[in-house]
């Protein structure tokens, strides 16, 4: 009996002549490595507000320059790694790179340091996951370690299963979500240039009593949460069907124009509209409910994102093992 259900949850012991049908295309790729990484936009606007609002909604401004520099930061980061994955073609994660040119200590504290993030990366997506599902249904609220412990137990299940499985069944969710967003950020353009847009945002550039420098830096690290994942695709090189190094390279580039073109329109939406963080409803919740009202797109905007932050768990069971 336990026999047969293991086999049904995780299917067949494979051989190692079958390793080569697990390599990843750029499209399945995209979606098993670059999950966190997209998923991050439902929560790194959050996260620059939160810092902010502690000051009033008159230094909500600040969450635009903010975002141009986490941008610009994320600009550096695909760049640098995709230097990384044609020099480390076997997988140039920051432990080879740091041991190779810093030391064996300094490649431990490096790799010991994003082995962490893996684990804190199904922790926080998880969460997020959960605070999606509880802004729709409220009445979940209660509920949600229960409703995050299940999502931990079924993607694990997911890669016991295989890595391709896995990428098969995370193309969809990623690349809806994606859609969602974009859908997202279209209506909301043009909400707001036809005038729709009745919210007063807080004036741009307006003087904040108190600000400081240390505010903003930390509003500023908060944001790079946005940033989480990046690293994935040059981590998982092997991973990629050949010339692996050439196909990891266009899916880190892909994933860092949609990226950012995702995460700068949801904080300019979030200004737009005078969004403020709450502490029972999330940014893009609140935001869908200003363009879209709580109708059918925005249950399926909460349910993709839910969906695809439950998912980006995906890329810590991907990456760890192979850091």
């Amino acid at each position: 009996m336990v026999t047969k259900l293991k086999r049904f949850l995780i299917g067949r012991p494979m051989k190692s002549h079958e390793l080569a049908n697990e390599k990843l295309s750029k499209l399945k790729a995209l979606a098993v490595l670059s999950s966190d990484a997209l998923s991050s936009v439902a929560y790194g606007t959050e996260q620059i507000l939160l810092v902010l609002i502690t000051m009033g909604a008159v230094a909500l401004w600040y969450s635009i320059p903010i975002s141009f520099a986490v941008l610009g930061l994320l600009a550096i980061l695909i760049l640098s790694y995709r230097q990384t994955i044609y020099a480390y073609p076997m997988g140039g994660g920051a432990y080879i790179v740091a041991k190779d040119n810093l030391g064996t200590t300094v490649g431990l504290v490096a790799g010991g340091s994003l082995l962490v993030d893996y684990i804190l990366t199904v922790a926080v997506s998880t969460s997020a996951a959960t605070d999606a599902i509880t802004s729709a249904f409220p009445v979940l609220h209660e509920h949600r370690v229960i409703i995050a412990l299940l999502m931990i137990l079924t993607v694990t299940i997911l890669n016991l299963r295989g890595i391709t499985e896995s990428a098969t069944i995370l193309m969809y969710p990623v690349y809806l979500f994606v859609f969602a967003v974009f859908l997202l950020i279209i209506g909301g353009i043009y909400q707001w240039m036809t005038g729709n847009a009745h919210v007063q945002p807080p004036v741009y550039g307006a003087a904040v009593p108190g600000i400081t420098l240390f505010l903003l830096l930390r509003a500023f690290s908060s944001g790079c949460s946005a940033l989480t994942g990046v690293e994935a695709v040059s981590n998982a090189i092997p991973n990629f069907r050949e010339p692996a190094s050439k196909n990891a390279a266009r899916t880190l580039i892909m994933m860092g124009f949609i990226l950012g073109a995702m995460f700068i329109g949801i904080s300019l939406l979030a200004y737009v509209f005078g969004i403020a963080p709450k502490a029972d409803e999330t940014v893009v919740s609140q935001i869908t409910a200003t363009v879209f009202g709580r109708g059918i797109i925005y249950y399926f905007i909460q349910a993709v994102t839910a969906l695809i932050l439950f998912l980006a768990a995906n890329t810590a069971f991907a990456a760890f093992p192979l850091l």
